[in-house]
């Protein structure tokens, strides 16, 4: 009897004491990692409360017991690292001065870290890019790591990641996003140190999905956004049920096509549950980007905003919007944030219009020009009518890696290509001044091309332009008194308007008249 009880007794004091659990780091911190230089870096991931998780590497050894914020959570932050790799480490996890376990890293590497996001011309895979044979054969670099997040979408932010680093190899790059390895591949190259990218974008999506509740909900004009979603979920039951009973007389209408031997009506289409649909706002932010916080990065590259040339308006308060909400989630300050201008895209028009792709490209420029430690690459030299994944990726990522050469790591090179600044007017002729002009403008490939001007009557006219020192002097003899100027305004422009350094010039407008996306007063 006595021992029996004593059995039972043994068996609840055991229950009621928390087992003790593995120390196990989170999915990005695994073998052929790349972490931040120059800052300080934090690792982290799961284990028992109370738990201590140490983490020696590069002759240092750091330590910390479980984050207050949230039970069974640890963080150890790291300190002046010196690049360069492969570097062992060790994670060990204790409680009190039992060592529980041990995880033992071979390959670490020290250098730069960049996150790749964005829609499908990021999400474009090096394989079905120009030139994918030569570009896969050369592509193995040990110095270049290379990581993808998997498609996710989620109504809360998530911390889980299912992945792996992957050394740049020929196997490895033809699946990764175009964009992103020729960045990283120039990049590495310029800075002779390891690079990581964390690969996280997905296909048709617009900014929004990208862009945390919170953040959304702060805007007056773009709370309806999740005041849409949360109505549409609340909807969905319903629609479901009338999907239902659709279905059922469905049926009847085959039956009765049958027996009359007429072709069967369509089924119809089932209701899209916006919980779990990729274009909601905030799921791919929740989803792709939460479980990568707040790893140790330099800086963001972006290819994104086909989605949004419906509402170019709206991009001018969302996309920065959206940038600030990455910055200020990661707890990394104003990291810098680059992004590629919309490529040209659809059939070329003769004559002057309004094109909902040049305001969206407007916005980009704006943000640009507005948002500290931003970066824009124009391809407006990379476009294809026809297709809106134009294949050669090649130029867009260097233009990006010269943008982060020069941003993010000051370099005193040229990284931009001629922005327009001011305009004056002088008897008919406008007469056009730009910041990064470099070693000055150039028309590449014949006369100056994608010039428009208008009068008071606010009507373009296709116009004559001429580079007279680093100036564009622009005129039409159908237009006696400029008032407005436009470059490159069109779903597809034609522009040729160039620096010397080889980097196109960003189309623009000088007026600010309302186009087709700007709401109606």
């Amino acid at each position: 009897m006595f021992r029996r009880w004593y059995l039972v007794l043994a068996a609840l004091v055991l229950a009621a004491v928390p087992a003790a659990a593995d120390i196990q780091p989170h999915a990005l911190f695994s073998e052929g990692m790349v972490l931040q230089q120059g800052k300080r870096v934090p690792i982290w991931g799961t284990g028992g409360a109370g738990e201590t998780a140490v983490v020696e590497f590069q002759g240092k050894t750091w330590k910390v017991s479980d984050n207050p914020t949230k039970a069974g959570d640890w963080t150890v932050w790291l300190e002046n690292l010196q690049p360069g790799g492969p570097f062992p480490m060790t994670i060990s996890g204790y409680s009190g001065d039992k060592k529980l376990n041990t995880i033992e890293l071979k390959e670490v590497y020290v250098g730069e870290v960049w996150v790749c996001s964005g829609q499908s011309n990021m999400e474009w895979p090096v394989r079905l890019s120009a030139d994918p044979e030569k570009t896969i054969a050369n592509a193995r670099n040990p110095m270049l790591r290379l990581y993808t997040v998997p498609k996710k979408v989620s109504a809360k932010p998530t911390t889980d990641l299912v992945g792996t680093w992957k050394e740049c190899t020929p196997e490895s790059v033809a699946n990764f996003s175009a964009v992103g390895y020729f960045f990283g591949r120039d990049l590495q190259a310029a800075l002779k140190v390891p690079v990581g990218l964390i690969h996280t974008s997905w296909g048709g999506t617009p900014a929004e999905a990208w862009t945390s509740r919170a953040a959304l909900e702060a805007e007056p004009k773009l709370k309806y956004l999740m005041e849409n979603f949360d109505k549409g979920i609340a909807d969905y039951p319903k629609l479901l049920e009338a999907h239902k009973a659709a279905l059922e007389q469905h049926k009847g209408l085959v039956e009765k096509a049958k027996a009359e031997g007429k072709p069967a009506p369509p089924a119809p289409r089932a209701p899209v549950n916006p919980a779990l649909h990729f274009q909601s706002p905030s799921v791919l932010y929740n989803g792709m980007l939460t479980c990568v916080m707040p790893y140790g990065i330099r800086g963001a590259i972006w290819y994104q905003g086909e989605s949004n040339a419906g509402r170019a308006y709206e991009y001018r308060q969302l996309f920065p919007l959206m940038i600030n909400n990455w910055r200020a989630a990661w707890h990394q300050g104003d990291f810098p944030f680059l992004f590629v201008q919309l490529a040209p895209f659809m059939a070329i028009q003769k004559e002057p219009g309004e094109s909902t792709w040049a305001e969206l490209r407007e916005a980009q420029l704006l943000t640009a020009k507005t948002l500290k430690h931003t970066g824009m690459a124009v391809i407006t030299d990379v476009g294809d009518e026809r297709d809106i994944h134009p294949k050669w990726k090649e130029p867009v990522g260097a233009r990006l890696a010269l943008a982060a050469r020069g941003i993010a790591y000051g370099e005193p090179i040229v990284h931009s290509g001629p922005v327009f600044d001011s305009m004056k007017v002088e008897g008919n002729k406008a007469i056009l001044s730009f910041k990064h002009v470099g070693d000055g403008l150039v028309a590449k490939g014949g006369p100056l091309t994608g010039f428009t001007i208008a009068g008071e009557d606010r009507k373009f006219h296709n116009a004559e332009a001429e580079i007279v020192e680093d100036k564009v002097v622009v005129s039409c003899p159908r237009v006696d008194k400029p008032v407005a100027v436009r470059f490159g305004w069109a779903n597809y422009p034609v522009v040729n308007l160039w620096n010397k350094n080889g980097l196109p010039a960003s189309p623009f407008r000088t007026d600010d008249w309302p186009g087709l996306t700007q709401p109606k007063q």
